[in-house]
């Protein structure tokens, strides 16, 4: 069974039509929009400060978010993938956006629409990822734009697939 856990009075609030793994922890100031998706060891830390998910957001196994005491909330939008292992930290992030395997996010940086953050990237505080762009490295620079069918065929497909499998464990 999840750990979903209030801390200060404040409980998680669930969208319709979610999945949440057994071991998956969701606390705090956490609001999540509808088919989303949280997977295996995945850690959603509302205590320090808001975390507000969109519509069709999976977080995959491992990944955690978090924010910054009294400095920085988390706002991710909608149709977002956020990949295995990877930190999301006190940073916005809109719609329409593949954040890669291990990579990390930091505080009060902005990851604009139809972006893709590459596997491994480090994203260093108070970076702006204009959109449509994709972005790797350590720290992350922008290394292109990004395509019609690459928006269609990673970002839309991972978010779709990942309200799919969702399904194979409800049943």
């Amino acid at each position: 069974m999840p750990t979903i856990l209030p801390v200060k009075g404040i409980h998680p609030v669930l969208g319709d039509n979610f999945y949440i793994a057994p071991n998956a922890t969701i606390v705090g100031d956490v609001v999540m929009g509808d088919d989303c998706s949280i997977w295996f060891n995945a850690v959603i830390r509302g205590d320090v400060n808001s975390i507000r998910l969109g519509n069709k957001v999976n977080v995959q196994d491992g990944a955690i978010i978090h924010c910054t005491y009294e400095k920085a909330s988390t706002h991710i939008g909608n149709n977002v993938s956020i990949g295995h292992n990877a930190i999301v930290h006190g940073c916005v992030i809109e719609d329409n956006v593949l954040v890669g395997m291990g990579s990390i996010i930091m505080d009060n940086c902005r990851v604009g629409s139809n972006s893709i953050i590459a596997a491994g990237a480090v994203v260093l505080e108070n970076t702006h990822i204009e959109s449509g762009s994709i972005y790797a490295g350590v720290p992350a620079k922008k290394v292109k734009d990004i395509s019609q069918e690459m928006i269609s065929g990673e970002i839309d497909r991972i978010a779709n697939n990942y309200v799919m499998y969702s399904s194979w464990f409800k049943a």
